[in-house]
This record gives C-alpha cells, sequence and structure tokens, in this order.
C-alpha cells in the first residue's frame, strides 16, 4: 500500500512539477537541460562563455548510458527550471515520452536528427534488405561515438539552441563552429592512428563502438552483452568464447561503467586478455573529456591489437 501511496505521489509530483502548476519556470538567464554526459560534454562547448546562458546536465556524470535509467524526483525539478532540453535521440531517453507529453512548452533538440541509425544488435535478426533499421525495430543510438556524427549532433545542438534563444543565435553557431574544428581533427588524427588495424576483429562490452568501429575500418565481431547489467547465460559465454578461439581475437574490449564478470569468464577460458574502452558517457566535466576518451581509446585498441 505504502509503494501505490509513493507512486501515486511521485506522478502528481511530476504533473505538477512539468504542467507549471506547482512552481514557476525560472525567469533568470537561458537554461540548458541535457540528458546525459555526451550532450553535456556538446552543449557545454556550444554554449561557452555566452552570458547568462548555463548548461546543467539531468542524470548525474557517473550514471552512463540511460539504457535502464529511471526519471528521479530531482531531475523533474531541473527540467522545471529548463529553458531548452537537449537529449540524444534513437530511443536512448525512453524514459523522456512523459516529460515530453506535460511540459509541452518546453523546447527539445534532438542532437541525432537526421542521423540514420544501425540497428540494435537485438533487432539483427530482423534486418531488412537496405540494411536499415524499419519501424518498430530498435535502434543503436550511440552515434557520437564516431567522430563525424558527434559534428553533425553539435550542428544540431547550435542549431536548435539559437532557434529557442535567438538573442545569442551567432554565439551558438560560432561556438560551435571552433568546436567543430577540433572534432574534424581528432577525426583526422583518429583515422591516421587507426588505419593499420583495419580489418581487425573487436569484441566489445556491448553494442557501444559500432559506429567507432563502422568509422575507423574495424568489424565488432561480437559483443558480450546484449543488453547491458543482463549477464550472458553459460551457453552465450560458451559461444563466445567459441568465436574467441576460431577468430583469434587477442582481446576482449570492457567499458569502466560496467561489471566485468562475463568477460573476465571468457578471458580465462580462452587467454584473451582484458582491455577497456570508454563509451565517453562518463568523466570529469571538463569541455575536452570527450577528445581525451576518444585518444585513449585509440591508444587503447593499438596496443590491444597489435599484441
Amino acid at each position: 500500500m505504502q509503494c501505490k501511496r509513493f507512486a501515486a505521489l511521485t506522478a502528481l509530483l511530476l504533473a505538477c512539477l512539468l504542467a507549471g502548476g506547482c512552481s514557476a519556470q525560472s525567469s533568470e538567464g537561458f537554461q540548458v537541460v541535457t540528458s546525459f554526459y555526451p550532450m553535456y560534454v556538446f552543449a557545454q562547448n556550444v554554449c561557452a562563455g555566452i552570458d547568462g546562458v548555463t548548461v546543467t546536465n539531468m542524470a548525474d556524470r557517473s550514471v552512463g548510458c540511460l539504457h535502464d535509467y529511471q526519471l528521479q524526483t530531482r531531475d523533474m525539478a531541473t527540467l522545471e527550471e529548463a529553458s531548452a532540453l537537449i537529449v540524444n535521440g534513437g530511443g536512448m531517453e525512453q524514459f523522456m515520452d512523459k516529460v515530453f507529453s506535460l511540459r509541452t512548452d518546453l523546447p527539445v533538440i534532438v542532437a541525432s536528427e537526421g542521423i540514420d541509425m544501425l540497428p540494435s544488435d537485438e533487432t539483427h535478426e530482423h534486418d531488412h534488405d537496405d540494411g536499415h533499421a524499419h519501424e518498430g525495430e530498435l535502434l543503436n543510438a550511440h552515434v557520437w561515438l564516431d567522430p563525424e556524427l558527434a559534428i553533425v549532433q553539435v550542428g544540431n545542438i547550435a542549431e536548435g539552441l539559437a532557434a529557442a534563444d535567438p538573442a545569442h543565435a551567432q554565439a551558438y553557431r560560432d561556438n560551435a563552429a571552433a568546436y567543430i574544428q577540433k572534432l574534424t581533427a581528432l577525426d583526422v588524427e583518429l583515422t591516421e592512428q587507426l588505419a593499420p588495424l583495419a580489418g581487425a576483429n573487436i569484441i566489445t562490452f556491448h553494442e557501444a563502438f559500432a559506429y567507432f568501429a563502422r568509422a575507423f575500418g574495424l568489424n565488432v565481431a561480437g559483443v558480450i552483452e546484449s543488453e547491458p547489467g543482463e549477464d550472458p547465460g553459460t551457453r552465450e559465454i560458451a559461444e563466445m568464447c567459441d568465436l574467441v578461439r576460431s577468430l583469434g581475437v587477442p582481446a576482449l574490449f570492457v567499458e569502466p561503467q560496467y561489471p566485468q564478470r562475463a568477460a573476465e569468464t571468457i578471458a580465462r577460458e580462452t587467454g584473451a586478455a582484458l582491455y577497456t574502452l570508454d563509451p565517453a558517457v562518463t568523466g570529469d566535466g571538463e569541455m575536452d573529456s570527450y577528445e581525451r576518451a576518444m585518444r585513449e581509446n585509440a591508444r587503447v585498441l593499438t596496443e590491444a591489437l597489435e599484441r
């Protein structure tokens, strides 16, 4: 009974906050809210140095990908103060559907707009002949791990903020142009560094690195967990061990945000080494943290695959 009362109270609070019935939206400055860490880093760069514009990340920086994220009471309060909300899109923020319906006045900027996404690993067996995900299929939303697609996202963020806050439109665009120059240089650097590894098979923790692999000529031969947080069963682990042996894969790549139990088991059985790739979904909050994470990923891949 207490659980039902708490759920009802939470729903009422959400409706109250987001419909504007319990408090008025702040009129001080322009408050940009981002759904999770990659969007926060991109928005920080687009909004840097603009007077009166602040950027707040809704999910804690330690959360990682939002696969199973549940909206918190503090998130409701943050969204009530928002002047604009930036989301990745592609199904990453499934929990936001209720927010979109209740806070109808809130400008929502979908950073992945216009990007043709890959189907999720969970739907590969339902792929169609054109190779694209069709309506009703899950999408792989980790597009920011391809620097070229990150550039598209930054452009979408800048244009969305320019429309929502016309007084600072040129500043958003100028900041985006400067950041895009850095991301372009990053893409060139990583392309050159990873070129000798073209065609190499890699096995990753989950599907986050599909876009990274495609961008730099690598092949994701398998993923250890199709859904983070759900350990594979005995049969799946045995099949992955067979795959590692048959391909002669020298390394398995885990992620710092998730437990490594299954990967450690496979490594013990096959002799493959464990390395860490960071999907850039957590960090120290610095504006260059995406670039640093991507450079470290390239370094790790070079070390692991040249063994």
